[in-house]
């Protein structure tokens, strides 16, 4: 077997065609499905079963549970799916891809879907010259989902061709012997292989060819599946790589579960594998571990009819050479369904105890993959889903909540602009802080539009006129809030310019920025007050709010005519000022919404304690 360091850049290359086409895949899933999408998500994952039957439909169609575990991870990336559904949706495309296995082992084919990669791209590009934004992120993510599936196939074709040189195995002969230590030894070259090549079904065929041969008994075959169940976790562990927090606890979620099946299954493997091997001869398809035994006699017996049995030349057909080849493929029939069986019923029975503790696994993601900032992983709103509604009133109370966990949100946005005006300009800090900005704006868009929406829902119910009024006010002060969120990075928009322009702050800038933040912080800080109970507050709540947005005005007046003092006596330049008083106008104009909030909480919530 050639492989050349030109095999190697490919096999690389595959990889970053892999990644690219997951990253472009789930931005184009942010902008062009979102609250759709998740929708339709959310009724197919409402709870652990019916996502466990969604992950195994899923897999059984496209036939690649890398595929569609890979799928998944861009759902949880786009904020489409939380963690919990995930995992069931996981734990069935574990059981999915068995059908793969008795698909091969039935018929001997499998669907090729990299072969629709490049008409999926030909349809595609002329979508990303619409004018349309959804029409031209559909095209988006179809590149994506393209392009993803061809890094896969490249992926499987770059790497080292080991199914056609079973030879290579052959060393492994020299630990068949040693128990269950062989079984432990077995399972991690099952695992190490199928990471190699990306190919669970690659790694059956190979565990195959090592059994017809009399290298390996059915028992070690079975530890090789097991293995293979843990390495083809690393495609979504792969996929995760470019995504954010939620999807690489996804894809560890993917990792954990088949990692504890096959704790569990090692503990009582001798007997497990002789269940499977009881459950294939009972539905007639004979003996799997008979194929070793009548191979190794061969061997010993007639050494030379062995040889010629699986030589690689051209066969001499003579009748007894026939009569074991016939025999030993039809044993290779009943190993190929001890095998399927065994995979099958290990995913069964291991789907049967995990989905009882997703919430569990969920806790466990959390706490080996926490998260670098907090709040970094609220996707989701937290008080309200997209399911059908069951009480308009009742509802409006649950949206109240997710406003004030909105608001918060938002708040949080504060302290990072503040961080990215201290920041040096063209560092990798002020790169990091800048893209985190970016993407609170981008949750903070979503937010907006799904608690409008399930606003929306609610006021298609049965009404009444107070109630009419307390939807069209949370409509106001939700588009408010998200106006406070553009404030912010509108703030980081500015620092872009001014560092594009090279343009410098001194230290009367800066400690003047730093004073309208911390009034802004006042504000926000106040506004959240009274936003944490919108159906009783305290009317010196309300004064207090209108006492910071007064001081923002007042603040913001006295800089812009200090301002130009301190230009006409050379304290700093022009272009400065210009970006200075930017900043300052758009803290300014966020206090501006602040008190919009707080006006519809007075004019449109009666109950204000005086």
């Amino acid at each position: 077997m050639n492989y050349s360091i030109l095999d190697f850049l490919g096999l690389l290359g595959a990889v970053g065609l892999f990644l690219y086409g997951m990253k472009v895949m789930s931005e184009g899933l942010q902008k062009a499905a979102g609250d759709r999408l998740r929708n339709i998500l959310s009724a197919m994952t409402r709870n652990r079963f019916t996502g466990t039957v969604t992950g195994f439909f899923i897999t059984a169609l496209i036939q690649s549970s890398s595929a569609s575990t890979v799928m998944v991870v861009s759902f949880v990336n786009a904020g489409l799916m939380t963690l919990a559904q995930s995992m069931a949706v996981i734990m069935g495309a574990n059981v999915g891809t068995t059908f793969t296995a008795w698909i091969i082992a039935l018929f001997g084919f499998k669907v090729d879907i990299s072969a629709f990669a490049l008409p999926l791209i030909g349809l595609a590009v002329p979508l990303l010259f619409s004018k349309k934004g959804r029409t031209k992120s559909i095209g988006e993510f179809t590149i994506g989902f393209a392009f993803l599936f061809m890094g896969l196939d490249m992926i499987s074709k770059y790497v080292p061709d080991l199914q056609s040189n079973p030879e290579m195995f052959a060393f492994l002969q020299r630990y068949a012997s040693m128990g269950f230590g062989s079984v432990l030894i077995f399972c991690f070259v099952g695992m190490l292989v199928t990471m190699v090549i990306q190919s669970s079904a690659a790694m059956f065929a190979i565990t195959l060819i090592m059994c017809s041969k009399g290298w390996i008994t059915f028992d070690l075959a079975c530890a090789l599946v097991l293995g293979s169940n843990i390495g083809t976790t690393i495609t979504p562990l792969l996929a995760s790589m470019s995504g954010n927090v939620a999807a690489k606890r996804t894809a560890m979620g993917h990792l954990l579960f088949n990692l504890l099946g096959t704790l569990w299954t090692l503990a009582v493997f001798f007997p497990f594998v002789e269940l499977n091997s009881w459950i294939t001869e009972e539905i007639g398809q004979g003996d799997p571990t008979a194929l070793y035994t009548y191979v190794t006699d061969l061997k010993a017996n007639n050494p030379d009819v062995y040889n010629q049995v699986f030589a690689s030349a051209v066969p001499t057909d003579t009748g007894d050479v026939l009569h074991h080849r016939t025999l030993i493929t039809q044993m290779q029939v009943s190993v190929s369904f001890g095998l399927s069986m065994f995979h099958t019923v290990f995913n069964l029975i291991n789907l049967s105890i995990m989905i009882w503790l997703t919430n569990v696994y969920v806790k466990i993601v959390e706490f080996l993959v926490p998260a670098k900032h907090q709040g970094d992983d609220e996707f989701q709103l937290k008080f309200i889903s997209g399911g059908i509604l069951s009480a308009s009133e009742l509802n409006i109370s649950q949206a109240e909540k997710e406003m004030f966990v909105f608001a918060e949100r938002v708040g949080r946005m504060l302290p990072m602009a503040r961080d990215l005006v201290h920041t040096k300009a063209g560092s990798d800090d002020f790169n990091k802080t800048y893209s985190r900005l970016e993407k609170y704006e981008e949750i903070s868009d979503r937010m907006e539009l799904e608690i409008a929406n399930y606003l929306n829902r609610c006021a298609e119910g049965r009404l009444s006129n107070e109630s009419k009024r307390r939807i069209a006010a949370m409509l106001s002060i939700d588009s408010e809030i998200e106006s406070i969120a553009d404030s912010m990075l509108g703030v980081g928009k500015i620092l872009l310019r001014k560092q594009q322009s090279n343009v410098h702050f001194n230290d009367e800038i800066y400690a003047n920025i730093d004073l309208m933040f911390s009034y802004v912080e006042k504000s926000v800080n106040a506004m959240l007050k009274v936003l944490e109970n919108v159906e009783n507050v305290d009317e010196h709540d309300i004064i207090a709010s209108y006492n910071r947005e007064r001081e923002i005005n007042n603040l913001r007046n006295q800089l812009r005519t200090a301002n130009v003092e301190s230009i006409n006596d050379r304290h700093y330049e022009y272009q400065s000022g210009i970006y200075y008083m930017d900043i300052i106008s758009t803290l300014e104009k966020s206090g501006d919404y602040i008190i919009n909030v707080i006006d519809t909480i007075r004019d449109e919530f009666r109950h204000v304690r005086k």
